[in-house]
């Protein structure tokens, strides 16, 4: 997969915004351990701590449970918990100096070890405990974990494929479904458990109500459920654009179907009318190349009349081919001034621009020997213009004004600029403004 369709995929946006999500529901936890440790290591005092701290020496003892006493040569003892046993990587018989504190849940009992000292003789250090600890671990865990949830979650209230019964669920039957997920990813959270700091799920301690624990997952739910209404407004309105692209490429095709409709029952009489005449005069050569820019004439409407756009040159081709027709029914009578900078002849415009523009000119207008008629095709800069001096009939033809209207209306939609008619009593003026090919 490319580069560019990978980016567009809506996994990939999922992903991304299921890690920042669960980043900004773990990064109070990775803040609140680096406190932590920066605490403990300057020894802060814990909010549970009462009275002066104690510094006591001795050995420490280790039950099969896993927690200690320090037994001082007096026989005084100090309680260690087992958490701390085990981060300490405490054995029996080693030889620690502590300080302990009275504490409000252990009142009435042994005193209990809140910082350890000195090991064997030599100063504990605490930065080299918690570089080696499994903490950060611990966060990585959540951090995945959170993420494929949060994944999950996406995916369940965003899942907009065609024909899935997910996506006609209402907005409530989406977030029940996330409820569900959530209360699941719940019991499934990774924890420390306290004793022994080992990675334990929600489910496998003792404490079922772990309330920082829940205060994540209903944070990512909140974040999940708007990120999806965001989703859908964006959506909603992307459908819409292209609703309207449709709408117009529809339009566009009507309108062109109804220019074709005009085309041949007039044209095509009059054009057969002409050959007529070139084989009634036993004019073969002119005959056989009517047949071949009537042809080609034709193949032009029909195969590049459904394209949006064109290129100037290929519709000056179609305009030559389409006024020789012309010249055989006006012989002698009708010319075509044709004065076209080769710099512009990729530049686009819509396609069957010329044809109304000339086909009009032609039908309102008086051809004779004595008043010979001029159209004039040119370039100014980026702007092709096609004019003719008025030379109205003495019965004018019936005019529905479709043409000018569509071709008009066909600009606007296809090129988002607009054409300049300009209708006096002597000339007759269309200014076009070609397009600059895309590289």
């Amino acid at each position: 997969m490319k580069f560019k369709q990978l980016r567009k995929s809506p996994i990939v946006s999922y992903t991304l915004v299921a890690l920042a999500i669960s980043l900004i529901v773990n990064f109070s936890y990775m803040l609140l351990m680096v406190v932590n440790q920066s605490a403990e290591i300057r020894g802060t005092k814990s909010p549970n701590d009462q009275g002066p701290a104690v510094v006591a020496e001795g050995v420490i003892s280790l039950s099969v449970d896993g927690f200690g006493y320090v037994i001082d040569d007096k026989g005084d003892s100090v309680y260690v918990d087992r958490r701390s046993v085990r981060r300490l990587e405490l054995v029996n018989g080693d030889k620690l100096k502590i300080e302990a504190r009275d504490q409000a849940r252990y009142e009435g009992a042994h005193l209990i070890m809140s910082r350890l000292l000195e090991r064997n003789g030599k100063e504990f250090d605490y930065g080299s405990l918690y570089n080696s600890s499994n903490q950060w671990e611990v966060i990585l865990y959540q951090i995945l974990f959170y993420m494929l949830v949060s994944l999950l979650l996406l995916m369940v209230m965003t899942f907009r494929r065609t024909g899935s019964k997910i996506m006609h669920l209402p907005l409530t039957a989406r977030i029940a479904i996330a409820l569900s997920f959530a209360s699941i990813a719940y019991l499934l959270s990774p924890v420390t458990y306290h004793y022994t700091d080992e990675i334990r799920l929600v489910c496998q301690t003792n404490n079922m109500l772990d309330f920082v624990v829940m205060l994540k997952c209903l944070f990512m739910l909140a974040v999940v459920v708007l990120y999806s209404q965001i989703y859908v407004l964006v959506y909603q309105r992307q459908q819409m654009l292209i609703e309207n692209e449709q709408l117009q490429n529809e339009n566009l095709t009507t309108r062109y179907n109804m220019l074709v409709s005009q085309i041949n029952p007039h044209f095509f009489f009059n054009s057969l009318n002409s050959l007529s005449m070139l084989v009634r005069e036993e004019d073969t050569k002119r005959a056989l190349e009517y047949i071949d820019q009537l042809s080609y004439t034709f193949r032009y409407i029909l195969q590049n009349g459904q394209n949006t756009k064109s290129t100037l040159k290929d519709e000056m081709e179609f305009a030559n081919a389409y006024g020789e027709l012309f010249k055989v029914r006006y012989a002698d009578k009708l010319f075509f001034d044709i004065e076209i900078d080769e710099k512009y002849n990729d530049w686009t415009l819509p396609a069957l621009t010329l044809q109304p523009l000339i086909g009009n000119a032609v039908k309102h207008n008086t051809i004779t020997r004595k008043q010979p008629f001029h159209i004039s095709i040119r370039t100014e800069g980026s702007t092709l213009i096609v004019s003719n001096r008025k030379a109205p009939k003495l019965e004018p033809e019936p005019s529905t004004g479709i043409g000018l209207k569509n071709l008009s209306s066909r600009w606007q939609l296809i090129t988002g600029s607009d054409i300049e008619i300009i209708d006096n009593a002597e000339e007759f003026i269309v200014r076009l403004p070609l397009q600059k090919p895309e590289n």
